[in-house]
Parts: C-alpha cells; structure tokens; sequence
C-alpha cells in the first residue's frame, strides 16, 4: 500500500516513515511511504504557494495553479491512488474508517493544507473524500495525515508483531480495549490479577471481556449507544452494579 503526502513541509513527514512499527514496514516493503514538496511546482523566484482570499480576512489561502500540479504530477505516478484532503470539514475519522481503508488498500494520496486551506476549486476537481481527526483546527494537515496513516498501515498484513493483535484494539468493536499488565508482578504495592497468571485462557478470555466491559462503562459509555450491550455485557455490567451497591452500602 502507498502512502503518499503532499506538504510544504516533506522533512516532517519522512521522518515518519524511519522510525518504530511503521519505519519496520517501510523497511520490509510492506508499505511504500513517501513526501512530495508542493512548494516544488511553484515557478516564481520566491517559489510562492499562497495568496490573499477574495473577499477579505485573516490569513492567506493556498494557491490552486501550485497545488493543482503538485496533485497532477503525483496522480499520474500514482493513476488508481485516493486523494484525500485533511480538512475539518470532512467526515469524522475513526477505528472503523481506518479498517474500511486497510481492507480496500487502496494508494492513498493526502494533500495537507495550511494557513486558511485550499482553494474550493482545487477540492473540486481532485478531492475524493475529505478527512477530518475531530472538531477541532491545526495549523496544517500533516498531523492529521500521519495519523491516519499509522492507524491504517498497522491494519495491514505483517505489519503488527502478531497477526491478531489489532483483533483486540479500542474501538475495534465499538469497545475499549482491556487493562494491561506486565513485569514486575507487584508495583507499589499493587498485585497483577492472579486469573491472568493461570494459564487457563477461557478465564484470562473472560477477565478481559468483563475488563473491557468495565473500562468502556467507566470511561466512554456513549459506545454502549454505538452498540447495544449483548446478554454477556448485560450480565457483567449488571454484577457491577451490584457491586457498587454493597460497596456504598458499607
């Protein structure tokens, strides 16, 4: 799968691509992650890449000649690549987004605004979906994208240690994710649970679902709305319950 950003900063991308999970599958060819500089297929003297919106305001809107030769010359490298544009305008990006992309592995190619965006124009004629991390504004799209990209590429055959560890991630199943634990046992005076030494995996597989169960009533409820509790969730969440009532009843 390809993966390529185009940015007035490419330094910043690429070195995304060198490091950690993913630098390993860029390494092992798994994944193909490159940077193309916008500022490139500028033609004036201060290579120039934005200019004053019409009709007034703050800040600068970048230029749809440069942009439009930069995603140009990039597409016909790249024929059956997606463009994407990261804009917080665009649909809400999410676990289930990030697996639809895996399993499509589709190239992907981002273009990464800055100032006040790009020129509606440009959007227009090349965007096939604009993408955005939440409702809230940076100052550029290469955040945005490189999370995106780390999201999906870790989806990816052999990308992951173990081809099942992604099986279990928050949101996966509109679920967080169960507590961890590792070495040493005891930490501060806090034990791990003794079920997940056991070796029996049908209870560590239990403890992690009510785990799991526990975590997402706690910290994120709003995806019980997402995805109604099954009857094994019902009978956890009911056991909690009860037991918050004893322990407020002491």
């Amino acid at each position: 799968m390809k993966f390529t950003v185009l940015t007035l900063f490419p330094e910043f991308v690429t070195s995304f691509f060198n490091y950690g999970v993913i630098g390993r599958a860029f390494k092992n060819k798994i994944i193909v992650g490159q940077s193309v500089d916008i500022r490139d297929f500028a033609v004036d003297l201060h290579k120039t890449v934005d200019d004053k919106p019409y009709g007034g305001g703050c800040g600068m809107v970048m230029k749809p000649e440069i942009l439009d030769s930069a995603i140009v010359s990039t597409k016909i490298k790249y024929p059956r690549s997606k463009v994407l544009l990261m804009s917080p305008k665009g649909i809400p990006f999410d676990q289930k987004k990030a697996q639809d992309m895996a399993c499509k592995n589709e190239d992907l190619i981002f273009i990464c605004g800055r100032y006040e965006g790009i020129d509606e124009r440009v959007c227009q004629k090349h965007v096939d979906e604009e993408i955005s991390m939440g409702d809230f504004v940076m100052t550029g799209g290469e955040v945005a994208a490189i999370a995106v990209i780390d999201s999906v590429a870790r989806l990816l055959p052999g990308v992951l240690g173990g081809e099942t560890s992604a099986e279990f991630d928050s949101f996966s199943n509109d679920r967080l994710e169960h507590d961890q634990y590792t070495r040493p046992f005891e930490f501060e005076l806090e034990k791990v649970p003794d079920v997940l030494l056991s070796g029996n995996h049908k209870m560590i597989e239990e403890w992690r679902t009510r785990s799991s169960v526990i975590t997402t009533f706690i910290k994120r409820p709003d995806l019980f709305k997402t995805k109604c509790p099954d009857d094994e969730e019902k009978k956890i969440l009911k056991e909690l319950c009860k037991e918050l009532e004893e322990l407020v009843a002491r």
